[in-house]
Order: structure tokens, then C-alpha cells, then sequence
């Protein structure tokens, strides 16, 4: 009874403090800021990339010489490029003059967008409209002015350093396929129409000439580009231009279809191989286009260089923040991260060109793809290879497609394994007629 009185006692001398109860209905009702209530919507398309993989994959995502939108706007390392933007603004308003589109009449035009462009990113901008506005028409007009530059649909400066120097391209390659580096693409598509001159009416779109842009470094044949089924902003951004350049239209709307029995993951090169799983280079364009018939998987050959890799993470990051859009890197990323375990699968997959190894070591590449397929969601069953991944497993567990498999890996894999098998066949068929005619000779002696 004491014990109950005393605990009472506690709990009346205890008093909120009005300061603290001020604060926390404050918190309250404020919106999250660093994922905003937007961000799980369809038309938030632009995110952070996520802590975990960072942690994994480094500075992979983080633009190295260029800021595009607002996540490393006005970082000072960034700096270089940002003046070289008003640069090409002006190369472009030196144009567009000439038809009566000012500089005024490109951030009216793009004011309306403001709203949709914001409910882009999945953090709060914390920019007024003025600045925003500003930066949109920045960014924008100096991506679709090096576009027109690099197509030779507009001439380079004399001596612009952009161009001239060999390291600087490569890397807005690499820095405008940032998932965090990235404008919308109704902002682009805006400018690029606002931008259009009389005589650019039989010109590539914007698309195409994006694409060409990219192709500088995926080199692709060109009518991969040319037949790619392009619907102007039907694309989030640039990203998400290039990524589903690689998946055929229907994949990429279809909704997936869940496989009835549990997809399995499948095991890697060297154990493949020894239960007969062969694999050979795909006749495909798209290195996402892997079949398995037969006990052959075809896989078309992927070339890994700093530009391939940089661009499969921010594939990945993006399907791992957007509903919106297929698995499809991620599931091809999942299949490598099977497939490879060591060094040796990926000489063996270098071997059978099926990777074009420009990366690093075979240690290097081996690494890369353990990395990119770490903390990394994946519904196997909703995935675009889930049938594939269970075919191979089927194939990999019969009995007697490994045993026979295992046999002739062992003993004919190599010159050097055939040698020493058929060496020791002879010798023991050696060792049997040697026995069989030392008894012969000790029979027949005694029958006569």
C-alpha cells in the first residue's frame, strides 16, 4: 500500500515542460524534409541515393566535375565547369536572339513547370522560385547546348576547352547519368523545343541526340539508336532515357508476372561448368537479353569500363528508389552477383566474351560486381529472368547431366587433364594385359 502511494506521488510531482511540448507538436506537424511526402509518388523520379549503398559503392554516385540540379549545387569543387554554363547560355541566346526568344522568354516558359519539377526530387528545394527557376534554365540549356555541339548541329567555340581537352567529356558522360545529378526531362524537352531554330525542324529529337551523346561511350551500333522506340517525356530524365533504351518498350510497361513456384538463385561459373551449364556470348544489342536452352546460357557481351560501371549503380540506385519503372539492372546485376564468386569466373567470362574487361584486373571486375549486388532489393520472383534463373537450377540439379559433366571437367577440361587421363587409361590397360598373360603363361603350362 505504502509502495502504491509512493509511485502516485511520483507520477503528480511529475510536469511536462511547455517548452518541450511546444517543440514536439511542432515536429509534429512539419513534413519530412529529406524524403518528402512526395517522394513516394510516381512523378518523384529524382532521390538521394541510398546510405547502404554508398557505403558499399563509395563515390560512385556523386558527380566529379559537373553539378546538374540541386543536390551539389554550389559545391566548390564543382566550380570549374559552373562558369563554363553561362558560357554555352550565351552561345545559345546568341541564336535564339535572332528569332525573338530572349532569356526572359525561357524563364517564363518554364515558370508553369515549376510545381511538376519540384515534386521531382525527393527531398525538400530549398530555393525560391527566382532561384529555381534560374537553375532549370542553367543546367538545362547547357546539357542540350553540348548535345547540339557534340551532334555538330552547332559549331564549338575556337579553341573551347570543353572539347579540346580530351579528360572533360568523358566525365559529363559519366556525371549526367548521376541518379543525383539530374534535371527532369519535361524541363529539357521545354528548352529544347523553346530552343529549336526555323531551319532545325528535320533534326533529331532530343532523345536521339541524347542517346548519340551516350553512344560516344557505349558504342552501340547506330541503328540501336535510330530504331530505340523514343516517346518525347515519356523518360523521368536522362537516366531513365539511357536505362530503358536497353529494355524493350513492353518489358518496361508490362506489369511483371510472379512465377508459381520460388525462383532460385543459381550458383557461379566454376560450379556451373562442372555440371555441364555452358555459356556463350548473346547475338543480342542489349546485354539484359540473357537466354538459357539446352544447357546454355547466352549472355551478350558486356564491355566493363569506369563509364559501365558508374552507370549500372546509378541503374540499380534508381530502380531501388522508384516504383515506377522495371528491375530490370537489377535483376542483370543479381545474375552477375551469382555467377561471379572469384577472380577465375571472371577470366572465364572474359575468355568466353562475354565481358570485355577495360575496368582493371579480374580481381577488380570480381569485386565491382560482389559490391553492386550488395544491400540490393530484389524480388526474384517479379523479375524479368526469374524463369531462367529456375531452368538453370532444374538443369543443375539432375544427377546425371553433373556426374558426366564433373567426369569430362576433370579429365578433358585441359590438354594437360587429357594427357595424364589418357596416360593413366594405358597404363592401366598395361597393368591388366601384364597380369592377364603372367597368368596365361602360368595356366596353359600346367593344362599341357
Amino acid at each position: 500500500m505504502e509502495e502504491e502511494e509512493a509511485n502516485q506521488h511520483v507520477i503528480d510531482m511529475w510536469q511536462v515542460d511547455t517548452e518541450r511540448l511546444a517543440s514536439m507538436e511542432l515536429k509534429i506537424a512539419e513534413d519530412p524534409k529529406l524524403l518528402s511526402k512526395a517522394a513516394g509518388k510516381r512523378s518523384c523520379c529524382i532521390f538521394r541515393v541510398p546510405q547502404s549503398l554508398i557505403e558499399v559503392n563509395g563515390k560512385a554516385y556523386q558527380p566529379r566535375i559537373v553539378s546538374i540540379g540541386p543536390y551539389h549545387r554550389g559545391q566548390p569543387r564543382l566550380n570549374m565547369i559552373e562558369e563554363h554554363k553561362w558560357r554555352y547560355l550565351r552561345s545559345l541566346l546568341s541564336r535564339t536572339q535572332s528569332k525573338g526568344l530572349s532569356l526572359e522568354d525561357l524563364l517564363k516558359a518554364i515558370a508553369p513547370l515549376e510545381s511538376q519539377a519540384r515534386e521531382s526530387y525527393s527531398e525538400t528545394i530549398h530555393l525560391d522560385s527566382h532561384d529555381f527557376i534560374e537553375m532549370m534554365v542553367l543546367d538545362g540549356c547547357f546539357i542540350i547546348e553540348l548535345f547540339r555541339k557534340v551532334a555538330k548541329l552547332v559549331p564549338f567555340e575556337p579553341d573551347d576547352p570543353i572539347v579540346n581537352m580530351a579528360w572533360i567529356l568523358p566525365f559529363f558522360y559519366r556525371d549526367f547519368l548521376k541518379l543525383e545529378n539530374q534535371v527532369p526531362f519535361i524541363i529539357l524537352h521545354r528548352l529544347f523545343q523553346l530552343s529549336k531554330l526555323p531551319e532545325e525542324k528535320s533534326t533529331p529529337t532530343l532523345s536521339t541526340l541524347a542517346l548519340e551523346f551516350f553512344n560516344n561511350s557505349l558504342q552501340r551500333p547506330d541503328e540501336v539508336i535510330l530504331t530505340t522506340n523514343q516517346t518525347e517525356t515519356k523518360e523521368k530524365h536522362l537516366l531513365d532515357l539511357v536505362r530503358s533504351s536497353f529494355i524493350p518498350s513492353h518489358e518496361e510497361t508490362e506489369p511483371p508476372k510472379r512465377v508459381i513456384t520460388p525462383t532460385h538463385v543459381i550458383h557461379c561459373v566454376s560450379k556451373l561448368r562442372r555440371a555441364g551449364i555452358k555459356i556463350t556470348p548473346g547475338k543480342s544489342d542489349s546485354f539484359l537479353h540473357v537466354t538459357f536452352r539446352h544447357g546454355v546460357i547466352e549472355m551478350p557481351t558486356i564491355t566493363v569500363d569506369d563509364f559501365m560501371s558508374s552507370f549500372l549503380l546509378n541503374c540499380v540506385s534508381f530502380e531501388q528508389c522508384y516504383s515506377g519503372c522495371s528491375k530490370h539492372f537489377t535483376t542483370y546485376i543479381t545474375l552477375l552477383d551469382c555467377l561471379i564468386n572469384t577472380y577465375r569466373d571472371v577470366e572465364y567470362l572474359c575468355d568466353r566474351s562475354i565481358i570485355e574487361n577495360h575496368f582493371g584486373t579480374e580481381g577488380e571486375v570480381a569485386h565491382f560486381v560482389n559490391n553492386a549486388g550488395k544491400d540490393v532489393a530484389v524480388d526474384l520472383d517479379l523479375s524479368y529472368l526469374s524463369q531462367l534463373f529456375n531452368d538453370v537450377h532444374k538443369y543443375y540439379q539432375n544427377s546425371w547431366h553433373v556426374q558426366w559433366a564433373s567426369f569430362k571437367y576433370t579429365y578433358f577440361d585441359t590438354p594437360w587433364s587429357f594427357i595424364s587421363a589418357l596416360a593413366a587409361f594405358i597404363l592401366l590397360v598395361l597393368t591388366v594385359a601384364q597380369t592377364y598373360f603372367a597368368a596365361y603363361q602360368y595356366i596353359v603350362p600346367q593344362n599341357s
